[in-house]
């Protein structure tokens, strides 16, 4: 095992602070700031920030000294670095200025859906997802139409773990939201449209706008092995008031039906970067092989 530690050079609080990271795992970084008598609320998501007073204690303890440059390359080849956009607070600021280029000057509106998908029982099903289906959007078209952008920001805003019924709550909120912010009738009932076929990812043969959605919103599948594996951890505790056994069988179904749809990714862009990875991590979710270790 090995701790990191960067010059003390980020002030703040009348001292200037270092940046403690393992380059192996979390539980070793807690462990080595636990034994060292660091506090926990030190930590920030991907490293424990540590004041001047505290550097040669560090060292002595084995800490490596290394540049802040280094430090932040070795806790990205380690898979262990949290993205400054992934971060609350950037992500938050991320999203509300995509939200003003979707519906310009209702901003009251984007922030109450980001307070929605920011509640605290969420894991999956919270701004990063959000995030990740804009971003697929994008992969998959340069100019997504309003109602597509719209269906993504309503899609999972009611989420309470009751599938079928979170897509209808959801698509009714958008209903009364979008007509009360004066948007015209027809873009609101497509938006309301696409965003129950997210219940079901079942587009239509000519249903662009529902194809690019449906796609977006699966691309998750499409990740490596360990990617597939942090989804999957996500989703289990977005339903931790679930039993183990009720889970199984229950994630076993959606596995199966995801399974049989034909197509699992209608545009031609998600076949191509999704569906054979896809295909293999749900197959390998099945049959349990994706808990051994990687072929």
């Amino acid at each position: 095992m090995t701790l990191y530690l960067d010059p003390p050079v980020w002030p703040a609080h009348g001292t200037v602070f270092s940046h403690l990271v393992s380059d192996t795992s979390l539980a070793e970084l807690h462990a080595f700031a636990a034994g060292a008598g660091i506090a926990a609320r030190a930590f920030d998501r991907d490293h424990y920030d540590v004041p001047q007073r505290r550097y040669a204690d560090l060292v002595h303890r084995g800490a490596v000294e290394v540049s802040g440059n280094d430090l932040v390359r070795r806790l990205i080849a380690s898979g262990l670095r949290v993205p400054a956009r992934e971060r609350p607070e950037s992500l938050q600021g991320a999203l509300l200025q995509r939200w003003s280029r979707v519906l310009p000057g209702r901003q009251a509106i984007g922030r109450d859906l980001l307070a929605r998908w920011s509640e605290p029982h969420r894991h999956y099903h919270g701004p990063k997802h959000l995030l990740a289906v804009l971003e697929a959007l994008a992969l998959l078209t340069a100019q997504p139409e309003q109602p597509v952008l719209l269906a993504a920001w309503f899609h999972d805003a009611v989420y309470r773990g009751a599938a079928g019924a979170d897509e209808e709550q959801s698509a009714q909120l958008a209903q009364s939201a979008l007509a009360r912010a004066g948007l015209p009738a027809a873009p609101v009932r497509e938006t309301v449209r696409l965003i129950r076929l997210t219940a079901a990812h079942a587009a239509g043969p000519a249903d662009d706008g529902g194809a690019l959605l449906c796609d977006a919103d699966l691309s998750v599948l499409g990740g490596t092995p360990e990617q597939y594996r942090r989804y999957l951890a996500a989703v289990r505790a977005d339903y931790a008031h679930v039993g183990d056994a009720d889970f199984a069988a229950g994630r076993a179904a959606v596995v199966r039906r995801l399974l049989g749809l034909d197509p699992l990714f209608h545009t031609r862009g998600a076949q191509n970067q999704w569906l054979a990875a896809a295909q293999r991590n749900l197959e390998d979710e099945l049959s349990g092989d994706l808990w051994k270790p990687e072929r």
